[in-house]
């Protein structure tokens, strides 16, 4: 038995997932957790969140985020990725900065008007 504290929803969930039955899952109160534990036992994903350098802004620095999560093992690269982004200003909230991220087919996405 695995235990996994679920963070699909506000509850927090403690599960115990059978991974030699079929990620057989107890302790969850909604039909979400089983497919949380079974995804994050197997392949495991993370929306990345950072900032990047803009031109023109009334900050140095725009909030983006991954649109959705990726592989948690690309994590690493993903931020060299983010870490070489630049931008000029205006930006608006939801604008993709940079498509499709390490081949993910996820774009980064600014998450405020700048």
């Amino acid at each position: 038995m695995t235990e996994l504290v679920c963070i699909v929803c506000p509850i927090g969930c403690h599960m115990e997932v059978d991974i030699e039955n079929d990620y057989k899952v107890t302790g969850n109160q909604c039909g979400r957790g089983p497919l949380y534990a079974k995804e994050e036992l197997t392949a495991p994903k993370r929306v990345v969140t950072s900032t990047i350098k803009i031109k023109g802004g009334i900050y140095n620095r725009v909030p983006i985020k991954t649109r959705d999560p990726i592989p948690k093992e690309l994590v690493f690269e993903c931020m060299k990725e983010i870490n070489k982004l630049e931008v000029n200003s205006p930006v608006r909230m939801g604008e993709v900065v940079l498509e499709d991220v390490l081949g993910t087919g996820v774009d980064i996405v600014a998450t405020r008007d700048m």
